[in-house]
């Protein structure tokens, strides 16, 4: 008897990069939660206003401790049991963390579960570089990788209007209960699709195999080399590589200036123009709107660019010089014009959007660039080293807000806009063009 054969699917690749995409807009839904809510609801801790900058700063530093360790950890589970176990093994551990956050009664055990959900959320960038390394050609990893920026984006755009209906609605114990079961609908699909990598994948077309191994193509980039086993290599010697310093470094300083606007736009929307939660839910998702604008097209730039010959490197460097310069200009805007802005919320947003609109324009190609310089095993350990330093890097900026916005937002846009060409020379001077490991 003739066994049933496989059915086939055309553009498999692009199935697995929405399922990646729609779980960082779950990712972001889960994490900008507290964000949103925490300017409504310290009081029910017991927290004066004067100390609930503070008291955000603390939570917020439980997250991004963790977060920093799961970045590496999270990167290493990716490469020992591969992305579609180790993403299903990430989004369950933040989904019950983040249920967890409705039994808080104080400030201690919100820390405590803020913790879980940083380490457990983390695994969902190594895991979606590594998956990107996996599915997709050069010449198309910073489209896939800009898709799944724009998840990011959308969910920050999803949660302003979510997160408040449902505070409104239910109370906020109600609403870290509700987003929490997006995560386990989430496990369905992708299980279902993403049955291996695309060498073994049974749907998958000749055709997308061949296109996605790039056997008979260069794209700007070596063919790999299939002919010798790929080494993994210690941490030791990735620190001893002068790309993957490229990528801490620059991402050190220029994820901080996201996590600023993450986590402080609701209070700074309500303490600069006094918006209730009705407007924050109104007008908050308007720049990470524009933000996932800005990660789609810096993906097809540098994609377009590569499909012309231009080295993989070289165009992901080109994109993040064009976003740079748009975070910088809209930055300084802010700042020069925050007295004149105090009666304008419309040009506050409206710079912020570009700023974000920059920033996706730029990330989404630094963070594919440890795919362009190591090899398929390295790349979710580099990847998490690089979300690690970007963690420590926004723990700095995190303390520091309380202490600057005392009195006035201005040095807060200073700050952000002092970022931005620092981690352009880093990406620019200390990483080099060509493939290394």
């Amino acid at each position: 008897m003739e066994l049933k054969q496989e059915r086939k699917v055309k553009g498999l690749r692009w199935y697995i990069i929405t399922l990646i995409g729609l779980a960082t807009v779950i990712n972001y839904i889960d994490r900008g939660a507290i964000n949103f809510m925490w300017p409504y609801i310290y009081k029910d801790f017991g927290i004066a206003e004067a100390d609930s900058k503070n008291a955000l700063a603390l939570i917020t530093t439980f997250f991004m401790i963790a977060y920093a360790i799961g970045q590496t950890v999270t990167g290493k589970m990716m490469d020992a049991i591969g992305t579609r176990l180790g993403m299903t093994v990430s989004i369950i551990g933040w989904s019950l963390s983040i249920a967890l956050h409705a039994a808080a009664r104080s400030i201690m055990q919100f820390n405590i579960f803020r913790f879980l959900l940083g380490i457990s959320e983390a695994g969902n960038w190594p895991g979606a570089t590594k998956s990107n390394a996996e599915w997709f050609p050069p010449k198309e990893r910073a489209i896939a990788q800009g898709i799944f920026g724009a998840g990011a984006s959308l969910g920050s755009v999803v949660a302003a209007p979510v997160i408040a209906g449902l505070f409104i609605a239910f109370g906020w114990k109600t609403t870290f209960l509700l987003i929490a079961i997006l995560g386990f609908v989430w496990i369905i699909p992708w299980l279902l699709i993403n049955k291996s990598t695309p060498d073994k994948h049974p749907w998958i077309t000749p055709e997308e195999r061949q296109y996605i191994s790039g056997k008979g193509e260069n794209n700007g980039e070596a063919v790999a080399d299939n002919t010798h086993p790929v080494r993994v290599l210690s941490l030791k010697e990735l620190l001893a590589n002068r790309d993957c310093w490229g990528i801490i470094s620059a991402r050190f300083f220029i994820d901080p200036v996201w996590w600023l606007f993450v986590t402080w736009l609701p209070t700074f929307l309500k303490e600069q123009y006094q918006f209730d939660m009705k407007q924050i839910g109104a007008f908050a998702w308007v720049p990470y709107l524009f933000a996932a604008i800005g990660g789609l097209m810096g993906g097809f730039y540098s994609s377009r660019r590569i499909r012309k010959g231009v080295p993989a490197a070289k165009a992901r460097k080109a994109a993040i010089t064009i976003g740079a310069v748009i975070m910088l200009f809209s930055l300084v805007g802010i700042a020069v014009n925050m007295e004149e802005m105090r009666s304008n919320p419309s040009a506050a947003i409206a710079l912020i959007s570009a700023t974000l609109f920059g920033f996706q324009f730029l990330i989404n190609n630094l963070q594919t660039l440890p795919s362009d310089y190591f090899d398929g095993k390295n790349v979710g350990a580099v990847a998490g080293m690089g979300g690690t330093a970007a963690v420590l890097g926004t723990l700095v900026t995190t303390w520091i807000v309380p202490v600057i916005t005392r009195t006035s937002y201005t040095s807060f846009f200073v700050m952000g806009a002092l970022m931005v060409p620092v981690a352009w020379l880093c990406i620019t001077y200390i990483s080099k063009r060509n493939k290394s490991l």
